[in-house]
């Protein structure tokens, strides 16, 4: 088996935890499934050679761990300017770039004690990364941006826009 279909194999396995993420209300459950999420990215990018954004697959997961246990701004800021740092050590042109936006939109996502404010900027960051990953020609991981992006709005109808209508209507 080549390391491009294992990679792909690897971002199948993330997109069955990304959709899940966003059905869940709970933070520490979406956090959790993005945190095994991030980890299969990160092997998947290692696999193709896309060092920043494997880079900063480990770092989301490390940081997504932290999130559970703190919303501090001084963590936050940590691990924005890690991101940053990480992006610019290994810097790829405009995959770095991205991934390095992407990371840090994340990053301030990961943090927000509510979920509503988390949903909005988690889908910034992933069109972010939905770029990356179609310049970083990896078909698997665009479909996963995709279904991520999709499953998030869905997430944010059931629980924000569809509970405002029903108050609306009589």
């Amino acid at each position: 088996m080549s390391l491009f279909v294992l990679s792909q194999i690897l971002v199948g396995i993330a997109i069955c935890t990304d959709i899940l993420s966003f059905q869940f209300k709970e933070k520490k459950k979406i956090v959790a499934c993005l945190l095994i999420s991030c980890v299969l990215i990160s092997i998947h990018f290692m696999l193709l050679d896309h060092w920043t954004a494997a880079c900063l697959g480990l770092l989301a997961a490390t940081r997504f761990t932290v999130s559970l246990f703190s919303t501090s701004k001084k963590l936050m800021v940590f691990f924005v300017l890690a991101t940053i740092a990480l992006a610019a050590v290994s810097y790829e042109g405009i995959l770095s770039i991205l991934a390095g936006t992407g990371g840090v939109f994340g990053t301030m996502a990961s943090f927000c004690k509510e979920d509503k404010q988390l949903r909005q900027l988690m889908v910034i960051g992933t069109s972010l990364w939905l770029v990356h990953n179609v310049l970083a020609g990896s078909p698997g991981a665009v479909l996963m941006e995709v279904l991520f992006i999709s499953s998030n709005l869905v997430g944010y109808f059931r629980y924000y826009i569809r509970p405002q209508k029903q108050r609306l209507d009589p």
